[in-house]
């Protein structure tokens, strides 16, 4: 039988092992959690200008809309030109309700609009991913708008206007996978942003919801993805989750432009359970009867 005294040692080590391990267990934990939803986010498509091969999260492409040229900025831990001064509550409000920390009002091409529905803890993960990153000594590039846009002040009236602010609430009529397809696409993956019509300020047409759209980002059309029999996605739910795969079409096409972005940093590299959900959330979708 093992002595009283070694015994005694093993409580005591599994009580230190619980009170240090514990918390940097629960911390790498949350950077992996972190990591998989700024997968699903798509913030490394905004963050990171692949096409120059530029540093992960430090400063994506222009984004080009008829509001002016947006630049992504760098989102590192970087104390002087990333977010490495920010609390969790400064992320959170940023992500939710699109307020930078120092209370003025981030314009709309960043999707707060879409991850306003986000779980706070889901954010928080997301910052201890960003913060668990190397820091990138790179300053963003400012936007390009011109008068009216580029008073962030008439957020406040836009904002009035077209944000509905509040996280996600599951449809009780819906199916557990259809609910986690609508979190993954509505809060995180932020589909409707570039996949809805908007008005002429920029405000999207909820009645139109992924019923695409003749101008979308960089100019381009973007397809109407409800289930429309004449102009929606007439796919079978195999095959949406094989183009969020590998990009392939029933038609042997493969994506291109912006979306071949999306799906080699973001949807290709999500779970097939999650691509599926994604697949029955777009199924469950009104159909939108709009012609591009």
């Amino acid at each position: 039988m093992p002595s009283s005294s070694s015994s005694l040692f093993s409580i005591l080590m599994a009580v230190v092992s619980m009170l240090i391990g514990g918390p940097a267990i629960a911390q790498v934990d949350m950077v992996d959690k972190g990591r998989y939803l700024t997968i699903a986010g798509g913030c490394a498509s905004c963050h990171t200008d692949f096409r120059k091969k530029g540093r992960s999260f430090a400063g994506g492409a222009p984004i080009v809309t008829p509001f002016g040229t947006f630049h992504p900025p760098n989102i590192t831990a970087h104390k002087e030109h990333g977010i490495g001064n920010w609390s969790d509550d400064d992320f959170i409000r940023a992500m939710r309700e699109g307020v930078r920390p120092d209370g003025t009002h981030y314009f709309p091409v960043f999707p707060y609009t879409s991850f306003t529905k986000m779980k706070s803890d889901d954010a928080r993960a997301i910052k201890a991913y960003l913060f668990s990153l190397p820091s990138v000594d790179r300053p963003s590039t400012p936007h390009d708008t011109g008068f009216p846009f580029s008073w962030r002040f008439l957020q406040t009236g836009w904002k009035m206007l077209f944000f509905r602010e509040g996280e996600f609430s599951p449809d009780p009529s819906m199916s557990a996978s259809v609910n986690r397809g609508a979190y993954l696409s509505d809060a995180l993956a932020h589909c409707g942003e570039c996949h809805t019509p908007r008005n002429f300020i920029g405000g999207l047409d909820y009645d139109r919801w992924m019923g695409g759209t003749k101008v979308g980002p960089d100019g381009e059309s973007v397809p109407n993805i409800t289930p429309d029999p004449e102009t929606g996605l007439g796919w079978s739910k195999e095959e949406i989750v094989e183009y969020l795969k590998s990009g392939q079409t029933p038609d042997f096409d493969f994506a291109g432009s912006l979306m071949a972005d999306v799906i080699a940093h973001n949807t290709g590299k999500m779970t097939d359970a999650d691509r599926a959900a994604i697949a029955d959330y777009l199924k469950s979708l009104k159909p939108v009867r709009n012609a591009l």
